[in-house]
């Protein structure tokens, strides 16, 4: 397997290449900027000279020389910037991953989407979205339903099995393209600097309807045309009455009264054009890429691929019918081109018969893409961080296993040189854990690193473990409660709601399992009345449908373990060194022997009385 360091090491060398190669098209671009300068200003100076000195033939023969040079310097000079922007486009993308590997917050782009998610049930407290969460740092989409959906993985309430399962062979297979995912991006990136929103074309699709006068105008006027043009030639030839005056008429007639809805479909060809465009690179790129021996990416992009949807046969339609379109811009081109045939009437019919086709196709196109967007977001976290593994998703009862197990785990959102590692084992529904520690000592990261390795999981992606194991949970935390102004909620009875819902959660017996994380229980109110509660509630949990984590300074909690066989004792601890306070984050088992509260005081300067 290869390394962290090792992947970091060739990311970066990757990037110096790409450096020098930017650097070396940029000098190019430079002199060839300055070459067809030089060109033309020696052209038109060589042209006026030879012309007062040897005539028209010799200055037009240059002239003819230094034109057709500046065509090719122009010509290759286009194609330079052209690799000049795909390379600087590239070296972001390419910077970005290092950026996401070290956890450098500044320099990894912001997602293209973060929704608010009232009363739920865990994200407040993991940090699994906004700014410096996990959303930020997986997140590679280009489109905001594609992070939108990502967003939805993480966040899931009800995570299943067989979801889960495909999502990790989908991601084990797309993990190793790195190529692939950075081409999709540059082939959406080197057309438009926006993000995609694919909501917009399909709310247009589905706003804009065939107007019923269509129907019968286009065949009505088709045949007043062909007998304008019959009775013209018939007259013309045999002298007869010029009847064909009197079709021409009704032929005007109808065009004149039906011409502004027929000219507001036409618009409507200008901003499919603009619109399809923004998708054009990613859609070329899906269609013609090589998918052998990758059977699950063939089928997220099958909708690209098919003989009657392939997005090329598609977009050359719509550049027709924009291009019959423009011809009409011009007032003499179009008068002449609606007076021989209804021009305008065969255009929006096309464009109608163009749009019932992608409201079938476009919806498609945007699942299948959407879902590929948020499955390399995963692959790419996971090929970016290849000592992670593959989480084990455990039946539903009936196994020997452990419900839950964890060796070397450790927080995503920690740079990994910084991290320290610990194994955690729950054995059964209904076990409790009560960590006890003194400040500081990694009680509260120690609950979140479960907790987003959860929401890792059960969204199908590698997790930051060397082996982890888990059954499904519904996840519920109480780790970061806030009082409200508004509602007027103080921070002890937003805690008491919040609690009250886990209670509730953890009695349905029905769902899968409660996976529960609480912090500093009842840290609101005084140290008696916190005491009391917390005991009560606790043994209400015991026997739930759930298992948990309940972090406490309060040492008088650890003796529930003496009393009821389903809670066990774990804690952090610290030890001093030099008048510094010294942790070393490693989770242990049993009660935690020391305290540090009096002593952070005393280190800190502030008056300390023992006695008191």
């Amino acid at each position: 397997m290869v390394s962290r360091t090792t992947r970091l090491r060739a990311l970066q060398n990757h990037i110096r290449r790409i450096e020098n190669r930017a650097s070396f098209l940029q000098e190019r671009s430079d002199t060839l900027s300055t070459a067809r300068l030089v060109i033309f200003v020696v052209g038109i100076a060589a042209t006026a000279i030879i012309f007062y000195t040897a005539g028209e033939f010799y200055s037009g023969l240059v002239f003819a020389v230094l034109t057709a040079l500046f065509i090719i310097l122009a010509y290759h000079h286009r194609k330079i910037d052209g690799s000049l922007k795909s390379h600087t486009l590239w070296l972001s993308i390419k910077k970005s991953q290092v950026a996401r590997m070290q956890l450098d917050w500044k320099n990894i782009p912001l997602p293209p989407h973060n929704r608010d998610w009232p009363e739920h049930p865990f994200h407040p407290d993991l940090d699994i979205i906004g700014f410096r969460s996990l959303h930020h740092v997986l997140d590679t989409t280009i489109s905001t339903d594609g992070s939108a959906r990502l967003q939805s993985w993480l966040l899931n309430t009800r995570p299943q099995k067989q979801e889960i399962l495909q999502r990790q062979k989908i991601i084990a297979e797309l993990t190793p393209k790195a190529l692939f995912r950075d081409k999709l991006q540059l082939a959406f990136r080197l057309i438009s600097g926006e993000v995609l929103d694919s909501n917009r074309l399909l709310n247009w699709l589905g706003s804009r309807r065939r107007p019923a006068s269509l129907r019968w105008l286009l065949p009505s006027m088709s045949i007043l045309a062909i007998l304008n043009i019959t009775l013209f030639i018939t007259a013309s030839i045999t002298g007869w009455q010029t009847y064909w005056l009197v079709t021409l008429i009704t032929y005007g007639l109808l065009y004149f009264f039906n011409q502004n809805p027929i000219k507001s479909l036409l618009t409507d060809a200008v901003f499919l054009e603009d619109e399809i465009t923004v998708f054009r690179g990613i859609l070329f790129y899906l269609e013609r890429y090589p998918y052998q021996k990758n059977q699950h990416l063939e089928k997220i992009c099958q909708p690209f691929r098919g003989e009657k949807s392939l997005p090329s046969a598609q977009l050359r339609f719509i550049k027709t019918i924009a291009t019959a379109v423009g011809l009409r811009m011009n007032p003499l081109v179009g008068f002449g081109l609606n007076l021989v045939l209804p021009w305008d009437f065969y255009c929006a019919h096309f464009l109608e018969n163009c749009k019932d086709k992608l409201r079938e196709t476009v919806p498609i196109w945007m699942e299948s893409l959407i879902e590929l967007e948020a499955l390399n977001s995963l692959a790419n976290f996971a090929y970016l961080n290849p000592g992670n593994t593959q989480a084990q998703i455990l039946d539903d009862g009936g196994s020997s296993l452990p419900i839950f197990s964890a060796q070397k785990i450790w927080h995503p959102l920690i740079p990994v040189e910084q991290a320290v590692c610990n194994d955690f084992n729950l054995q059964k529904t209904g076990d409790l854990v009560i960590i006890t520690g003194s400040n500081m000592s990694g009680k509260s990261t120690f609950l979140k690193t479960i907790g987003i390795n959860l929401c890792l999981a059960f969204a199908g992606s590698p997790v930051c473990a060397h082996t982890f194991s888990t059954s499904l949970f519904r996840i519920f935390t109480c780790l970061r409660v806030n009082d409200s102004i508004i509602e007027g909620f103080s921070f002890f009875y937003s805690e008491v709601r919040r609690l009250k819902s886990l209670l509730n959660a953890t009695q349905n017996n029905t769902d899968i399992p409660v996976f529960f994380f609480i912090d500093e229980i009842f840290r609101g109110t005084n140290n008696r009345e916190r005491l009391i509660g917390s005991r009560s509630f606790i043994r209400a949990l015991i026997g739930t449908n759930s298992i948990g984590c309940v972090s406490t300074h309060d040492l008088e909690l650890i003796h529930l373990a003496e009393e009821i066989e389903n809670i066990a004792n774990f804690h952090f601890r610290e030890h001093i060194e030099n008048q510094q306070m010294v942790f070393d984050y490693l989770l242990k088992e049993g009660p935690c022997p020391t305290t540090n509260a009096l002593e952070i005081m005393r280190i800190e300067g502030l008056p300390v009385d023992d006695t008191a």
